[in-house]
């Protein structure tokens, strides 16, 4: 077999191993991506497909920039002049922070109820207003999501970019040795190439497009994630007004025990009360001192709580001070059905989700702009050809040229279909979640009425009857009609319509507060 016919048959085989490899249609790659910026701290974005490269490359990239004037052509691979693409990637989703709740109550003395409209905190207390503005700035995990959003413009920069011109250089008909009169072959050529690709079908346009919409998505998704950390910042808040309150309640009862303990002594010296009547109050002022401590660990727990999401170091939390009081007078929310027209309006997960509407909407157009690949023109500015060999006057030529692809096989269509189908799955999900909204909404509004229904009948029966019977208790004590155990018996009885009045005004703060997280507005204070 003749050197030429093994060279052209080994250039045959060369040239059909990738053809054969690249002749089936399109294939979805199952496989784990390892590509960068698919994560977000955010979360999934709604709207966003995921499975398929929903770029130009995902019909081009494997095509070659044939089509040169002349014996043969550049084989470069498309993908190399396209830049990628990686915003309209599905983003994998992070588990959410379990919102913070109050801790459990702790037990508190009994003896003595101090007034609730004292001891807001000192004047320069930390504000629930100053709080939530601190919150924003810097709340330590909204700093590392707030960064999303100039990735999202970043991605927005690298979508509305151009795909790059391709300057391709070639010898042909170079000769093994030299040609001659006897050897004829040739001439040598040298070509000069650049191929410019033509988005005819305006894929750049549609690309840029989702990345708008996936940046205004991921605006609403940490406007979000704002909503979600006030809602954890009022909690904790109301927990350190709380604990104050206990500790205020815990340490007034142990101040009670002591003016009892003193006259004791008196008396049982001479024989009015038995020492066990004595030590069944000390035992009761020594196990109100361990609550007194259990309290006060409370409360440094609560401002730790709160701290954390201020950014405030461990050591300084303890020094955290706030300014409010356990109760708040104000007017009542407006109607349910316009606090569910706000929400529905206005809360930003739903504001999100219809972004990723017009996300999903606008992936369709890109996927129809992704029918065809980039029509590239063929300038050929530069050929000469060697005719030194044969002892003739060498020559110099150009070329112009066009590589239009066939969309015969490969029109993008289950793309398209992906992509249709994906926005009716979009609105599916903007239904379910108005639907949540809607209940969220429903329950709060249930919740805050009921607790301040609550607040308003012990204020109105429970407190006075309870007011009533303690003083009627305590002329007869003082009078010496009744012993000191029944008195404290009785002061324990006041103390528990007592425990139920704070208990239900931490509620009803609370319920004012997760009002304003389910609408998406603050309308209480």
């Amino acid at each position: 077999m003749s050197l030429r016919v093994i060279w052209f048959s080994t250039l045959a085989v060369l040239v059909a191993i990738p053809a054969l490899a690249r002749a089936q249609g399109p294939t979805v790659d199952t496989g784990p991506r390892e590509a960068p910026g698919l994560e977000s701290s955010l979360g999934r974005p709604p709207g966003a497909m995921g499975g398929l490269d929903f770029t130009n490359q995902g019909t081009q990239s494997n095509q070659p920039l044939s089509g040169a004037v002349g014996p043969t052509g550049p084989r470069v691979p498309a993908s190399i002049s396209v830049p990628p693409s990686q915003v309209i990637q599905p983003m994998e989703a992070m588990q959410i922070p379990t919102p913070l709740h109050l801790p459990a109550p702790p037990a508190y003395g009994t003896l003595d109820f101090p007034s609730l409209s004292e001891d807001v905190g000192p004047p320069d207390g930390l504000t629930l207003d100053e709080a939530i503005e601190r919150l924003i700035h810097d709340n330590l995990q909204l700093k590392g999501q707030f960064l999303e959003i100039p990735q999202a413009e970043a991605d927005v920069l690298t979508a509305s970019l151009r795909a790059n011109p391709i300057l391709y250089a070639d010898t042909q008909l170079a000769p093994y040795g030299k040609y001659s009169r006897d050897r004829p072959g040739g001439p040598t050529q040298y070509d000069l190439n650049i191929s410019y690709p033509i988005d005819v079908t305006r894929k750049r346009g549609a690309r840029t497009a989702v990345a708008q919409r996936a940046k205004h998505t991921i605006e609403h998704q940490y406007q979000n994630e704002v909503r979600k950390q006030i809602g954890n910042l009022s909690t904790a808040y109301v927990s350190v007004v709380a604990a104050r309150q206990r500790l205020r309640f815990a340490e007034a009862s142990l101040d009670g025990l002591d003016q009892v303990l003193k006259p004791l002594g008196e008396q049982e010296t001479v024989g009015r009360i038995t020492a066990a009547d004595v030590n069944r109050v000390r035992l009761q002022r020594e196990t109100t001192g361990l609550l007194v401590n259990d309290a006060e660990e409370a409360l440094r727990q609560a401002k730790r709580d709160l701290g954390t999401l201020l950014n405030v170091p461990a050591e300084e939390s303890s020094d955290l001070e706030v300014r409010a009081s356990i109760r708040v007078e104000t007017a009542p929310p407006p109607p349910i059905d316009s606090l569910i027209q706000i929400a529905l309006a206005e809360r930003p997960d739903l504001m999100a989700y219809r972004s990723g509407l017009q996300r999903a909407e606008a992936e369709v157009r890109l996927a129809h702009a992704n029918r065809l690949s980039d029509v590239y023109l063929l300038y050929q500015p530069y050929t000469f050809q060697d005719n030194s060999p044969f002892g003739l006057k060498s020559a110099s030529s150009w070329a112009l040229g066009v590589t239009v692809p066939l969309p015969i096989y490969n029109r993008n269509q289950g793309n398209i279909q992906r992509a249709r189908i994906n926005v009716s799955q979009t609105q599916i999900e903007i239904d379910a979640l108005a639907r949540q909204v809607v209940n969220e909404v429903q329950q709060a509004e249930r919740d805050y009425h009921v607790s301040r229904a609550a607040l308003e009948r012990i204020d109105t029966r429970l407190r006075p009857a309870a007011e009533q019977v303690l003083q009627t208790i305590k002329r007869q004590y003082d009078e010496g009609s009744i012993d000191v155990i029944s008195y404290i018996s009785a002061r324990q009885e006041y103390n528990q319509v007592v425990r139920q009045y704070l208990d239900t005004l931490i509620r009803f703060r609370l319920n004012m507060l997760n009002l304003n997280q389910a609408v998406g507005r603050r309308l209480l204070p």
